[in-house]
């Protein structure tokens, strides 16, 4: 691991309570009666629901497509969520899903995987506004520093939240706050996949292991390490890191407010 980026106790103490202070904070000043968590059975969905299930009122949503997802993270989703005590439904959107793609015969996710891959997350997005409507919630996104930085998520889809909790932790961070506050070791251990179809995999899809994009994404981020000292200090092969850096240059759209035109010199005289 590098140097660095594990968190002393302590720390992991101050990360908690500044997280959960922060939940409540936008509630209440969003006049909301809570958050909406969409549960997938994974690490980031865990930890998020279990700190902001010690702050707000938390519904939790369930929801899985028949096509991708799999049995063992229903069970652990559902599990949590009974050992948080928190309300929580499961919506099957695989009929939501099917009716988009059928909108366009002949093309199908051979031709392009990832245009239908994202329609997944974008459909979830949806029905947690939705359920976040109908309560008057807010809804809290799971995605971590590390997916960020790396594009790693739908725009308009999982990146369609009110609020990120753990957008400030390297995935290597959210493993060990995972733990600090309980999350159970089943969901920690288990390879992370966004479910996009099945047998997908985040590391598989991103090309590298997700200690060798943190040691690289924290060298230059929070280090100011130039790309000659990255491979040295992480151990990282020269053109992974160069992927890593591109992906996050190329990716920089998705952290960003759509632009607007200025049109001060178009319309000036009028």
């Amino acid at each position: 691991m590098m140097k660095g980026l594990e968190l002393p106790k302590e720390s992991l103490v101050k990360v908690e309570n500044a997280i959960t202070d922060a939940i409540v904070r936008v509630v209440e000043l969003s006049n909301s009666s809570g958050a909406i968590v969409g549960l997938s059975g994974g690490i980031d969905s865990a930890l998020v629901a279990t700190l902001a299930s010690r702050a707000v009122d938390v519904h939790a949503l369930l929801l899985p497509d028949r096509a991708s997802t799999s049995r063992e993270d229903m069970e652990h989703a559902k599990a949590l969520a009974r050992d948080l005590g928190i309300d929580h439904e499961v919506i099957e959107i695989g009929d939501i899903v099917g009716a988009v793609y059928a909108k366009r015969p002949g093309v199908g996710p051979e031709e392009c995987r990832l245009a239908f891959a994202n329609v997944k997350p974008r459909v979830r997005m949806i029905m947690s506004y939705f359920a976040a409507n109908l309560d008057g919630r807010i809804v809290l996104g799971t995605g971590n520093k590390t997916e960020l930085l790396m594009g790693y998520f739908t725009k308009y889809g999982d990146g369609g939240v009110d609020m990120l909790p753990i957008g400030d932790l390297y995935k290597t961070r959210v493993r060990q706050l995972a733990r600090h506050v309980g999350v159970p070791e089943a969901i920690i251990k288990k390879p992370p996949s966004a479910g996009l179809w099945a047998g997908q995999t985040d590391e598989a899809e991103m090309g590298a292991t997700y200690e060798e994009i943190d040691a690289v994404l924290y060298g230059t981020f929070d280090l100011g390490m130039s790309l000659d000292h990255l491979e040295k200090a992480t151990g990282v092969g020269n053109a992974t890191v160069r992927m890593i850096m591109e992906r996050v240059r190329n990716s920089e759209h998705k952290r960003s407010m759509p632009p607007i035109v200025g049109l001060d010199e178009a319309l000036s005289g009028i």
